[in-house]
């Protein structure tokens, strides 16, 4: 018989249950910035696994110089993208700070004219729009100085982040088998083996997509250079690599690389001919960015990604793709981790059912 102390218990004892959520989901809001440093330095960790064996089985390094070694190649990897980068901010704005708007507007509308004349078009007053104070102020190149120092500033304060990336990550790879036989103490003897078993092929699978994601972007730098130095980029190799790591972001990326890469482009060639020398060069470097994508799209990403997680290329399209519409970027970017994630954990608890046992019959 169900009494009203009872109903007052079941009450209390929801509200305690629901406080307690509330109270974990605010400390891990509050400590968000905690949780983001072990993500990062558990992709590190997941990435420098193969250079970290290597290390120990054919090197004999001990546990503690394989992993100093693996986080020198890091910080001399940032270092290096840093030299790149810093150069190339510099190199842009300078370029800026020679820029002749008013040679650049009228060199515009004749090249409009010429458009409207070749393809029979009805005439837009561009010399009324381009005198617009509205839009006149956007040509006001200022704004790059403020872009810069945000830039500057946002680095200044990663830089305990690195900081605490990097000492978490050592003993990540350092301890990593310590730290499975404590997690060997401390789970339940019932699942101990399948959530062992878990780890162990999700640790697996994951440091072959990264590594295949390194693998991808390489091939995308290459193909990007490319295109660049055919078309006399002084700056090909720098923007390469920017737009190359802009692949990260699926589908997204690429776009906003492809842009990236026309501004700069576009840039670089200040002081010459609009019409004759800045507009065609610009057109073929974004066509050879949109070639390079298609390859990279159809051919390079869904081959690696599908062999390095043991999926089908359909289905980390399909995952990719919902995750982008539910979560937006960041979705689309843990997408494919995630889903192996859970992949392997079904697979381990779920061995007999059937939408399990079809989902995850390549694993």
């Amino acid at each position: 018989m169900i009494t009203s102390k009872i109903i007052s218990n079941g009450i209390l004892r929801a509200l305690a249950t629901i406080l307690v959520i509330a109270v974990v989901l605010y400390f891990l809001y509050e400590i968000q910035t905690v949780i983001v440093y072990l993500c990062v330095s558990l992709i590190l960790c997941l990435i420098a696994n193969p250079l970290v064996q290597f290390l120990r089985n054919k090197l004999k390094f001990n546990n503690s110089l394989a992993a100093t070694t693996a986080l020198i190649i890091f910080i001399l990897a940032i270092v290096g993208f840093i030299l790149l980068f810093v150069p190339l901010i510099i190199s842009q704005a300078n370029n800026l700070s020679l820029l002749d708007t008013n040679h650049l507007q009228q060199q515009f509308i004749e090249s409009e004219k010429g458009i409207e004349t070749y393809f029979n078009i009805q005439h837009v007053d561009f010399d009324k729009v381009l005198k617009n104070p509205k839009v006149t102020s956007l040509l006001d190149f200022s704004y790059f100085t403020a872009f810069l120092n945000s830039i500057f500033g946002f680095m200044a304060d990663m830089g305990m982040g690195l900081v605490s990336v990097f000492f978490i990550t050592f003993f990540f790879i350092k301890d990593q088998d310590a730290f499975k036989v404590s997690a060997r103490k401390i789970l339940p003897d019932t699942n101990e083996d399948k959530i062992l078993n878990s780890i162990t092929k999700i640790n697996h699978f994951l440091t072959r997509y990264f590594i295949g994601l390194l693998l991808q972007l390489t091939v995308v730098f290459i193909l990007y250079f490319i295109v660049l130095i055919i078309f006399g980029n002084k700056n090909a190799f720098v923007i390469a690599f920017l737009c190359a790591i802009l692949n990260i972001i699926p589908y997204i990326g690429p776009i906003i690389g492809t842009i990236l890469a026309g501004i700069l482009t576009m840039i670089s060639l200040i002081g010459s001919d609009f019409r004759t020398e800045i507009l065609p060069t610009t057109i073929y470097v974004i066509i050879g960015f949109l070639l390079v994508q298609a390859i990279d799209n159809n051919i390079s990403q869904p081959i690696i990604s599908s062999k390095s997680v043991n999926s089908h290329p359909l289905e980390i399209f399909l995952i990719t793709l919902i995750s982008g519409i539910t979560f937006g970027i960041v979705g689309m970017i843990i997408a494919i981790p995630v889903f192996t994630m859970v992949k392997v954990i079904l697979k381990e608890f779920f061995p007999n059912n059937k939408i399990v046992s079809v989902l995850t019959e390549r694993i």
